[in-house]
């Protein structure tokens, strides 16, 4: 869908600049005509010729431009495309092959049985990364096309989030003190599904690039009577200050794809994004107060008192 809205704007715009081409071509023609032959009788033709073809050449470099820039988003669109299909490949490559690696083996050699529990543990981590990239897919496929539009229900949002931060901590396999969660009693009348997947990415993205070790911090908060706001602090390296409203985008992930040592497919933040504007709310990114870490910060509507 979002593909072939993309295409719709270049191929409209160089439809209309072939016609203004033409236009212009032929009040060229005829104002050189009309002079040679002397049958400009007016004095006013010249100058309504002369202003036509200013406005005509004015909106075709108009239109070369916005071309171009077209162009740019197009290149760039195909260079995050290829880092995401990247990011993708290696994602589904090394849990198989360390699951094929494990079976393998089990199957040719006896093991132990304390060493059997630890390949079933190591494959189970490689289960729940190939669930966690296919989750992400499948939200990413629903969300653009619009699908799964559920009627708001009142939700819990300390349990939701304590609920979010108790899975981030089981996946990184990171003591459950490595996130804090601050947050009255308060209840939200939304929709469950979006704010899970809008608070599980941005307190996974808090755990995954956090500093050694990482500290992460979840503080909700009422701003009047009717709106929310979530703030959720890292103490990684942050983000630089012209990265972060192209954070957002889709297959978007800072740095070079092949140099990363951190799994991921640059889906995490366009989730957010997408989910925040559904759902009528906003999204800030910035650095923490003592200027270390990133901080995001979440304001949503729908408080039920």
């Amino acid at each position: 869908m979002l593909e072939r809205r993309s295409l719709k704007a270049p191929i409209a715009l160089g439809v209309v600049m072939i016609v203004l081409v033409v236009i212009l071509a032929a009040v060229w023609i005829v104002g050189n005509i009309l002079g040679a032959t002397g049958e400009l009788g007016s004095t006013a033709l010249p100058w309504i010729m002369l202003t036509t073809g200013a406005v005509l050449l004015a909106a075709v470099l108009a239109g070369v431009i916005a071309y171009l820039t077209l162009t740019v988003k197009a290149i760039n669109l195909n260079r995050r495309q290829s880092n995401f299909i990247d990011a993708v490949t290696h994602e589904l490559k090394s849990p198989i092959a360390s699951l094929k690696l494990y079976l393998q083996t089990m199957t040719r050699r006896s093991v132990s049985e304390e060493q059997k529990q630890d390949f079933h543990r190591f494959m189970l981590d490689d289960v729940e990364r190939l669930d966690l990239l296919i989750n992400h897919l499948l939200d990413v496929a629903r969300i653009d096309q619009g699908g799964d539009v559920r009627s708001d229900e009142e939700v819990d949002i300390s349990q939701l989030l304590k609920h979010c931060a108790e899975a981030t901590c089981v996946r990184y396999r990171v003591p459950p003190s490595t996130i804090t969660v601050h947050c009255p009693a308060v209840n939200l009348k939304s929709q469950l599904v979006q704010l899970e997947i809008l608070f599980r990415n941005l307190i996974d993205n808090a755990v995954k690039y956090g500093g050694q070790p990482p500290e992460v911090s979840v503080t909700a908060e009422s701003i009047g009577e009717k709106e929310l706001r979530v703030t959720i602090v890292d103490n990684g390296t942050g983000i630089p200050l012209n990265q972060r409203r192209k954070v957002f985008g889709r297959f978007i992930r800072l740095g070079n794809e092949l140099e990363r040592s951190t799994p991921g497919t640059g889906l995490g933040l366009y989730l957010v994004r997408t989910v925040v504007k559904s759902l009528g709310g906003s999204i800030q990114v910035g650095d923490r107060k003592d200027g270390s870490g990133t901080q995001f910060e979440v304001t949503l509507k729908g408080i039920v008192t």
